[in-house]
């Protein structure tokens, strides 16, 4: 945005010449269009960290509290018996 006083006036006038919201994303979707694969993985580190999903807080919690163990014993068992298949 770009404003300029009009002599003999006291009105501004503003010329907007993008909509900054679009142009934020799009510009952040360039950006990381352009990033390596190490320099995604340090945004994806970062992005979880600072904001992490609701699934993942729901995830800790289960985990936490031991509410995943019996799975997670029966998921090892089955593995160990050979009653597993790569995905």
């Amino acid at each position: 945005m770009w404003g300029t006083r009009l002599e003999g006036h006291r009105a501004w006038v503003i010329l907007s010449l993008e909509a900054p919201e679009m142009s934020t994303v799009q510009e952040i979707e360039r950006a990381i269009g352009k990033l390596s694969s190490q320099e995604l993985e340090e945004l994806y580190a970062w992005m979880d960290e600072r904001y992490p999903q609701p699934i993942d807080a729901q995830l800790k919690a289960d985990l936490d509290s031991g509410r995943m163990d019996a799975g997670i014993r029966q998921a090892l068992a089955d593995r160990k018996a050979g009653n597993t298949r790569e995905l």
